[in-house]
């Protein structure tokens, strides 16, 4: 598990995201997993958890991606320690760390997804990276999903 900083954020294997007791000796509040071939396992009560079930690699429907995104950018926004995991930790993980980041930094996710391998060591899927920077950036505006 290795922090992205400035922010309490950090990047983690499937099995990191429930290693409890390094999980709360971190701080961490709030559990993202990401990996569509991991079990969802329990978690404490008193911890956030959110799952969504992605591919590594293309595939992936364009709202999961959006609400992924959005999720871990408003963790990053309300200062709540977050882990951030999948199954290696290497392509999901990253991947989506660095869209928040560009969501709420407004900046471009190739400069934030340097800032995250700066930190974490990583290898993006290409066909899930291109996914995630062909989102067309009016659906990654909040209440763009919500249908009237």
């Amino acid at each position: 598990m290795n922090q992205i900083l400035t922010y309490p954020l950090w990047i983690g294997h499937g099995g990191e995201g429930h290693d409890f007791p390094a999980i709360f000796a971190a701080g961490i509040e709030a559990v993202v997993e990401l990996a569509v071939e991991e079990p969802a396992l329990p978690s404490p009560r008193d911890q956030i958890a959110c799952r969504f079930p992605l591919h590594d690699g293309a595939g992936n429907r364009p709202e999961m991606l959006v609400l992924a995104i959005r999720t871990v950018a408003s963790l990053v926004e309300s200062d709540i320690p977050t882990l951030v995991c999948c199954n290696g930790g290497m392509s999901r993980s990253p991947a989506i760390v660095a869209a928040a980041l560009a969501l709420v930094h407004h900046d471009t996710p190739e400069a934030c997804l340097k800032q995250v391998t700066y930190h974490h060591p990583s290898d993006v899927s290409p066909g899930l990276w291109r996914e995630i920077v062909r989102l067309p950036h009016g659906l990654l505006e909040v209440g763009s999903l919500v249908r009237g």
